[in-house]
């Protein structure tokens, strides 16, 4: 980074500009919230310039753009990230200094952007950063959540749902393109109509319209002047207000229209267990792809004058099952509007959309009500009946599928449209995001799409952005890696970090990599006593699991090993043991009435266990009030234990654990998702492995699980299980939860819990070693660079995108 003294001199002047100009305030009257508004507009200025320059490059050099199309994009805080970026996040520090402000409390001023709720999201985002330093010509695409996901508040013990108004900060990066707004159609009817020449001609009519205004932010790079764009979607009325009703005093109705337009995009997944809630995403998900593919479209015919050539000039990467209506979308613009026959338009569209996959579970790969899509999008629906009918007679004729095959693969079927089926019908390239999931993907759940077509499927594990994730957030630790290995070349070649190996004999390096955890430990402890009260030891072990709130991820299970602890310490007070810090951190979905209830039994539990004087120094729990990017930040390079506990099999890949792993935590994981690639990368004395194989999981089940033989035969699980049940001090009961386990236990607690009280017992037992452990820690990091976005980018850029 830049040290030049100018160049401080020239940020402070810059800033003090901006205040008089946008605020009329001078530096000693202004806010510290307008002070992060004068920075952010600076450095939003020189990113604009790059945007402009960007431009008028690509008109000459004529490369394929990718569009990268996700519902989700969990960017966290802005300000820090793009002055990392630009070179001058030092002289941004020192230029705020010397107006006598204090750094970080600017940079604390910044709501995190929570356009996301986990993996998907915070994956979208470094892949954008990637993309930009590789010099990829992106653009992302997805709404603009007025309030994102939701603030999180924990109200005894449970979940509440608020709004997250990251907009107050957040509207400073964005740039409102109102003169490229598109217009997006809802139900009417769909007339055809047949010329004279034969051809059938296709008039939408009697539909409701809704204005998608794009809210531009400019996305940099790292070390290069590209920059690139995330363009955000925003709904808006087409008529602001209806001047007869409010004439007559009907004042709500005369807005009726307005908010019905703006609702779409309110609140990231609304919750659907109703039938408004469904339909709210079906037109948020439509929205979001209609506005995408008619900007693109426009674009590029404004250029070439046709979209016969659309395909060699675009690639449009789908992010999951959500953007999958950009394939009937894309044909209704090649049809309808181009007037190309079915073949042309067809050809066009299958060698344009790529589809990632990030699940195997069955009920996130998306189905929509057939009555709805009908209902809501009736000329998509006529184009998905087409596309469906074609596909089922190819399998049949020519590839002689059995009538089990051709329910199995059609995209409508039994009243619902299979949003799965049409990226593996419709799609060039289809990838899974980890060894593991994508095996999955081809030996099961698209077994026999893959054998008819297998150049269509491949693997790229997911990544991270290191630059923010490692060197960013963990200045000592990158300041560490420089010194061992003689210069930050892992910025740009990540790979370089394997240079760290040499040094896992040296005391003196083991042991200033252990200084430097203990510093991180300490910080997040202050952060813990500053937000919870709670008094919480450095010097115990750090066991994290922080991640999206779901069965298949065994929260539960962490909590069973910490009661199973919490009991032998009360039966037993005075052995020997290490103190340990539970660290959990997750958002239940509104509507997942299993979720919110671990995490009520897990603030249950915390409050038991932190007051309770027999175990006092040596267990704390505390469970993290809304986890969000900003707090992982703090979190990742305090940890000491990463907790990747799922299911084998039900994993895609996770990318927490290449997070943690990076910063020198410990993997506890099973063998699931790149927990299988991280093993392989470390070595298996390096990570402590524990459970069930995919393959056993499911010979398991298929043999027939019965969960109460392991609660009849275990009397440590059987008491755990029944101290679940009868609740904890604060008179809450969880029998619920124990029923639900031994009557199904469907992703296996019971079947794995001996195997990772073990592997905890083997933790224990290596932590006694600080120089042993942080050799460990030190062979992970070296081992992380594979687990960089510049790599997964680099991947997608050669296999697919060719761009």
């Amino acid at each position: 980074m830049s040290n030049n003294h100018s160049e401080a001199a020239a940020l402070r002047e810059e800033i003090v500009s901006k205040l008089q100009r946008h605020f009329g305030r001078e530096v000693g009257d202004a806010s510290r919230g307008q002070i992060f508004k004068a920075c952010a507009l600076l450095l939003r200025d020189r990113m604009s310039a790059g945007l402009v320059h960007r431009t008028e490059c690509e008109k000459v050099a004529d490369r394929r753009q990718v569009h990268y199309m996700s519902l989700e994009f969990l960017l966290g805080r802005s300000l820090m990230k793009n002055a990392y970026n630009l070179g001058i996040l030092e002289d941004l520090t020192q230029a705020l200094i010397s107006l006598g402000v204090e750094p970080g409390e600017i940079f604390e001023q910044e709501l995190d952007a929570g356009l996301g709720n986990g993996g998907l999201g915070r994956l979208a985002a470094c892949y954008m950063d990637s993309m930009t330093t590789l010099g990829v010509p992106a653009t992302g695409y997805s709404i603009c959540y007025h309030y994102g996901i939701f603030r999180q508040k924990i109200v005894e013990g449970q979940q509440v749902e608020l709004p997250d108004p990251w907009l107050e900060t957040g509207d400073v990066w964005l740039i409102p393109h109102v003169d490229e707004a598109e217009e997006v159609r809802f139900s009417g009817v769909v007339d055809q109509v047949w010329e004279e020449d034969g051809h059938a001609r296709f008039v939408h009519r009697d539909y409701t319209s809704v204005l998608a205004v794009p809210m531009d932010m400019a996305i940099t790079g790292f070390r290069t002047d590209r920059v690139n764009t995330l363009r955000l979607w925003d709904s808006k009325s087409t008529t602001q207000i209806d001047m007869s009703l409010f004439s007559r005093g009907e004042y709500l109705r005369a807005l009726e229209q307005n908010a019905l337009a703006e609702v779409i995009s309110k609140v990231l997944y609304p919750e659907d267990n109703h039938f408004e809630g469904k339909l709210l995403r079906l037109r948020q998900q439509y929205f979001f792809v209609s506005a995408t593919v008619q900007s693109i479209a426009r674009r590029h015919r404004a250029r070439y004058g046709t979209l016969s050539n659309f395909h060699l000039r675009h690639v449009i990467q789908i992010n999951d099952t959500h953007p999958t209506l950009v394939i009937p979308e894309l044909m209704r613009i090649l049809l309808d509007e181009e007037g190309m026959e079915w073949d042309e338009a067809w050809s066009i569209v299958t060698h344009t959309v790529a589809y990632t996959n990030h699940t195997v579970m069955s009920e996130a790969l998306e189905r929509w009500s057939q009555p709805m899509v009908e209902m809501l999008l009736p000329r998509i629906w006529m184009i998905l009946c087409e596309i469906n009918n074609r596909y089922l007679r190819m399998l049949s004729e020519d590839c002689h599928y059995t009538g089990e095959q051709l329910a199995q693969a059609a995209i409508i079927w039994d009243g619902e449209v299979r949003m799965a089926n049409l990226c593996v019908c419709a799609c060039f390239a289809i990838n899974g995001v980890s060894e593991l999931h994508s095996t999955i993907l081809r030996q099961t759940i698209f077994r026999d799409a893959f054998e008819r077509t297998p150049h269509k499927f491949f693997n790229i594990t997911n990544g991270i952005d290191h630059r923010r994730w490692l060197a960013q957030i963990n200045p000592r630790l990158h300041a560490f890696i420089c010194e061992l290995t003689g210069s930050d070349e892992y910025l740009l070649q990540p790979a370089a970090l394997e240079k760290l190996g040499a040094f896992a004999g040296d005391t003196a390096a083991l042991r200033t990599l252990g200084t430097i955890k203990r510093e991180n430990k300490q910080r997040l402890s202050n952060y813990i006593r500053s937000e919870t009260g709670l008094l919480v030891d450095p010097d115990s072990l750090f066991d994290v699991q922080v991640k999206r709130m779901h069965e298949y991820k065994r929260q539960l299970l962490n909590v069973m090993h910490i009661i199973a602890l919490y009991n032998s310490l009360r039966d037993n007070p005075r052995q020997e043991m290490q103190p340990r810090t539970f660290l959990f951190g997750a958002k239940a979905a509104s509507g997942y009435h299993m979720a919110k209830r671990i995490i009520r039994l897990i603030n249950s539990l915390a409050e038991q266990i932190n007051s309770d004087p027999l175990v006092a120094g040596r267990i704390r729990l505390v469970f993290l009030e809304n986890y969000r990017v900003s707090v992982a930040e703090m979190l990742m390079p305090a940890a000491e234990i990463s907790e990747q506990i799922s299911t084998a099999g039900k994993e895609a890949s996770g990318t927490g654990n290449m997070k943690f792993m990076m910063n020198g935590a410990l993997t506890l994981g099973t063998l699931d998702g790149a927990n299988v690639e991280i093993s392989e990368e470390v070595g298996l004395d390096n990570i402590f492995l524990f459970g069930l194989r995919a393959e056993e999981v499911e010979a398991l089940v298929r043999d027939g699980y019965e969960p109460m033989q392991y609660y009849n035969h275990s009397p440590e699980l059987k008491r755990v299980l029944d101290h679940i049940s009868v609740g904890f001090d604060d008179g809450v009961a969880y029998n619920d939860i124990t029923s639900s386990l031994l009557l199904s236990d469907t992703y296996l607690l019971l079947a794995d819990f001996e195997s990772y009280r073990q592997a905890q017992d083997r933790v224990r037992r290596i932590y006694r070693s600080p120089e042993r452990w942080n050799r460990m820690s030190l062979l992970n990091i070296a081992s992380a660079g594979r687990f960089a976005a510049d790599r997964s980018v680099s991947q997608y850029r050669r296999h697919i995108w060719e761009a």
